[in-house]
């Protein structure tokens, strides 16, 4: 772009209407103001910024509790991807959003391009390991390995966090993710359904996409984000004139989505059903992310090895054409999550870490899943419980991901039973292990009961 039509945008962007948080009417203790939030709802490891947040009526609370006078209103909108809520804010339109960490470096990008400066104030979900992406197949797709996804079609959604893992899974295994595959650039929704179509050959997408497609039996993991061994995570962004104009909102809203994640933490159940019910995902799809021991470790402070990998991202951007350079520490703002929750809890949040991986199963009418210490014993009572249950979980034998015990890869060895997201991770195991080779979920209840 050219540093005329760059003015020419600028200049645009400046004087176009606010009407997020600028929306207000009267004066004094008569003043309305509207807060407009910018959320994906069925982007599950942003609940604590957006569904399970809206369903308990946190920020409402906290906003009424300001005492300052002023009426607000709070307009959620949803949206499927972090793209058009980073347009509506670069417009002025939605003063808080929240996004997976690729959307956010674009946002900072064209926050900056436009003149509409945004900042990273908290994080929502997030995965050490990069397992919140995941790329599938279809369930009777002959493709074994992303070696045999030269030439095919790839749907994914460009500039994603889910794009962002294919780019780096086909560099590792040394195809051109570029000239080395046809990629399509949808929708979610779209590449599922053209994954059922077989207009597509694989599918590379976020939460709760892969999930869900193994969940219904239309799609099985080809390669777990987790093996590339780098953070990924969803965050909240906010407009820097919004923040600057009303610092306590956003504090408010901070306060919210810190409530929003004890309670996910202390009733990981309950929010499942209500993120569930309001979103028409199944809620067993849901706890598959944001359970207990979920794919998902939720924490809204801005940590730095995630600051860190988010610096690394920016070059799989820049390679893309997506983003030029992005000063990484001038978008990311901790001050107001940090007046949120207080130095001492913000310090405790830092030095949290992730549970450790365990089984578990989820009877059916219950309110809390059953934990077990092994696979092998998850199996033992799955095998006495089968028509008892909701769904049982496992986590993969290599990289910790949680699946469904169903949908997984099982391996004997010996006696031991390991499971696996993918068949690749499996092969990789049985290679080092004399032995050990694969078998049906069947056998593997089988050898368990």
């Amino acid at each position: 772009m050219n540093h005329k039509a760059l003015a020419v945008l600028t200049t645009a962007a400046l004087t176009l209407p606010l009407t997020g948080c600028g929306a207000e009417t009267g004066s004094g203790d008569g003043s309305t103001v509207t807060v407009t939030v910018g959320y994906q709802s069925k982007t599950i490891n942003t609940v604590t910024a957006g569904t399970l947040l809206r369903s308990l009526g946190s920020f409402e609370k906290e906003l009424n509790a300001l005492g300052d006078g002023t009426t607000y209103k709070v307009d959620w909108q949803d949206y499927a991807t972090g793209a058009p809520i980073t347009a509506q804010m670069t417009a002025g339109k939605i003063d808080i959003g929240s996004m997976g960490d690729f959307p956010l470096l674009i946002n900072a990008a064209r926050g900056t391009q436009l003149g509409r400066p945004t900042h990273l104030v908290s994080v929502t979900g997030y995965n050490l390991r990069g397992g919140l992406n995941t790329i599938v197949t279809a369930p009777n797709s002959k493709l074994r390995s992303l070696d045999d996804l030269r030439g095919k079609k790839v749907s994914t959604s460009i500039g994603s966090a889910a794009d962002g893992t294919l780019v780096r899974a086909l560099q590792r295994a040394g195809i051109d993710p570029d000239k080395g595959i046809e990629k399509l650039n949808q929708q979610p929704a779209v590449g599922a359904s053209a994954l059922a179509a077989g207009s597509t050959d694989a599918l590379s997408q976020f939460v709760a996409w892969p999930g869900l497609l193994a969940y219904q039996g239309k799609a099985k993991a080809l390669y777990d984000g987790a093996e590339l061994n780098l953070p990924t995570f969803h965050g909240v962004t906010a407009r820097e004139d919004f923040a600057r104009h009303r610092p306590a909102v956003l504090e408010a809203f901070l306060k919210a989505q810190s409530d929003a994640t004890a309670y996910l933490h202390d009733h990981p159940v309950a929010a499942a059903e209500k993120v569930a019910k309001a979103t028409g995902l199944p809620a067993e799809v849901v706890y598959l992310y944001n359970g207990a021991h979920g794919i998902a470790t939720f924490g809204p402070a801005l940590q730095p090895r995630l600051i860190s990998a988010l610096k690394k991202d920016v070059s799989v951007l820049k390679s893309a054409k997506l983003v030029g350079d992005v000063d990484v520490d001038a978008f990311v703002d901790d001050q107001y999550v940090k007046r949120a929750l207080g130095p001492t809890a913000y310090a405790d949040q830092l030095a949290a870490t992730p549970p450790p991986a365990a089984s578990e199963a989820w009877p059916k009418g219950a309110t809390s899943t059953r934990t077990f210490n092994s696979p092998s014993s998850l199996l033992h009572y799955v095998a006495a419980h089968r028509t008892a249950l909701r769904a049982a979980y496992v986590p993969d034998a290599t990289t910790g991901t949680l699946w469904f015990a169903d949908r997984a890869v099982w391996v004997a060895d010996g006696a031991g039973l390991h499971p696996f997201v993918t068949a690749a991770t499996a092969r990789a195991y049985i290679a080092g292990h004399q032995g050990a080779r694969t078998i049906s979920y069947a056998a593997a209840l089988e050898r368990a009961s």
